[in-house]
């Protein structure tokens, strides 16, 4: 089968996710293309069986370039199988609140651009403190204190539940239909 990937990141997580489903779905033996959503212009979506779409959450919003790579191309979207892969801290926990907040944020990015993906699967991100600013990193260490968690100030902290992820891209990966 044929797998476009297409991606938008902040900090790279999202950039990682798409790198490992890129790997794990070529050595399934799938053809794989994987994209920034900057380069995506018109990559001539009929061409593939399937397509993953993935940004990460910031304040409320996706990256503005998958976004409008989903709106321009949401009509060939609808008609293939697809997957998003919303990446967020919230889904790395269990608050209700968190997740009530996450799922509007992605009705409304689906209602914004027109695409009803086959599938979407949340993705626990990471707190990328080697990547922040001064201000940033003071921010995300509050909301982390807020919660509960317990970061250190200069490393990195990874939430993605790998295997789970995996399970989720071969289970999305065998609805594939050929063309």
């Amino acid at each position: 089968m044929k797998i476009l990937i297409v991606y938008a990141t902040t900090d790279g997580q999202t950039r990682k996710i798409a790198r490992f489903c890129a790997d794990r779905l070529a050595d399934e033996g799938h053809a794989v293309e994987l994209l920034h959503a900057t380069d995506a212009d018109s990559p001539g979506l009929s061409r593939f069986n399937g397509v993953i779409l993935s940004a990460s959450l910031h304040v409320g919003g996706f990256q503005t370039a998958l976004a409008a790579f989903a709106s321009s191309n949401a009509a060939e979207l609808n008609r293939l199988t697809t997957l998003f892969l919303p990446v967020s801290l919230s889904a790395a926990g269990d608050d209700k609140e968190d997740w009530d907040g996450l799922n509007d944020c992605v009705a409304k990015f689906l209602k914004q651009t027109g695409w009803t993906p086959t599938q979407t699967v949340h993705v626990a991100g990471a707190f990328k403190f080697t990547e922040y600013d001064f201000f940033r990193a003071w921010a995300m260490r509050r909301i982390a204190a807020q919660k509960g968690e317990v970061v250190e100030p200069h490393a990195d902290k990874e939430y993605t539940d790998w295997s789970a992820l995996g399970v989720a891209i071969d289970r999305w990966a065998a609805t594939l239909k050929a063309e």
